[in-house]
């Protein structure tokens, strides 16, 4: 008879993990791109394997049994083994061809980076590059992305970063919204106009009742937790929207409200694993994207 550890299947431990973490086989599989069926069947497998039983089902949720709870951090452990080993390769991998992940947020995915990487994809064709758009944080720990562009600043000690650029969030709105509301003149006006929610109404009141700008809550009539369904509806001229200068582009039918005012500033840190900033293809785009992202948040 072969001990467990003979026998045991990594494919099937990841099937365990993500199920653990998302709660569902559906929210496992889509994690891990695969189908719910063939997940399914890799969390039993294992559970054949080891002779226990992992998970309690409630309906279409997970429930962690004592034997799952226990299995759980050692599991946890190896995954971070892994993901370390592949970096350690990756590191030193010295060739220029391969693949590159980034991973932004939807409007810096769709809006910035685009142009940058068609020029880099020509500068450096044997290059592959995956452009991951996602508002969550990538875990590049667990390879997840291999370069990251993100507003804050990571705590992680195995995480380098660099500022490449402080963005100056406005407003603006559709010049047809304000031939029609009228276009405000002083930041006490404000409060008078339509607004679009971003992600939570409730915490962009907040954001601007601390600048001292007071919109009473019945002024924000949509919301969206998307970037760029958050910009169509300010195209729309759905009301007043908050936007990184750097984002919006020319010729949409939109203008700022109150030019010379800028409301915050957002820092564009990009980062990377140590490990991984080692290696010649990931620092080449790592610089480049560090260049022009600083170009372009220098240009007036």
């Amino acid at each position: 008879m072969k001990p467990p550890a003979a026998s045991f299947d990594w494919n099937q431990a990841r099937a365990f993990l993500a199920a653990a973490e998302e709660g569902s086989l559906s929210a496992a599989a889509r994690k891990l791109g695969q189908t719910q069926p063939t997940l399914g069947r890799q969390v039993s497998g294992l559970e054949e394997a080891l002779g226990v039983t992992l998970f309690e089902r409630a309906g279409r949720s997970l429930q962690l049994t004592q034997a799952g709870r226990e299995l759980l951090p050692h599991l946890r452990s190896m995954e971070e083994s892994a993901g370390h080993v592949a970096m350690v390769a990756a590191g030193q991998a010295q060739g220029l061809k391969g693949r590159v992940v980034i991973s932004a947020s939807d409007m810096v995915a769709a809006r910035t980076l685009p142009p940058i990487i068609a020029r880099l994809a020509r500068t450096a064709p044997e290059l592959e590059i995956e452009l991951i758009s996602s508002n969550s944080l990538s875990d590049l720990t667990r390879r997840e992305a291999d370069i990251a562009l993100r507003h804050v600043r990571p705590t992680e000690p195995e995480l380098v970063a660099r500022l490449v650029a402080e963005q100056a969030a406005k407003f603006y709105a559709a010049t047809a919204y304000l031939e029609r509301a009228g276009r405000p003149e002083s930041v006490a006006a404000l409060g008078k106009h339509d607004w679009v929610g971003h992600a939570s109404a409730e915490t962009m009141l907040e954001y601007l009742a601390g600048k001292g700008i007071e919109v009473p809550r019945e002024r924000v009539r949509v919301v969206a937790d998307n970037g760029l369904a958050y910009w169509e509806l300010v195209r729309q001229g759905m009301g007043i929207g908050i936007m990184a200068r750097e984002e919006v582009q020319l010729g949409e039918g939109i203008e700022p409200v109150l030019p010379d005012y800028t409301f915050m500033t957002i820092p564009v840190w990009l980062v990377a694993h140590s490990e991984l900033h080692s290696s010649r293809r990931i620092r080449v785009v790592w610089d480049y994207l560090a260049e022009a992202l600083s170009k372009r948040a220098a240009k007036p």
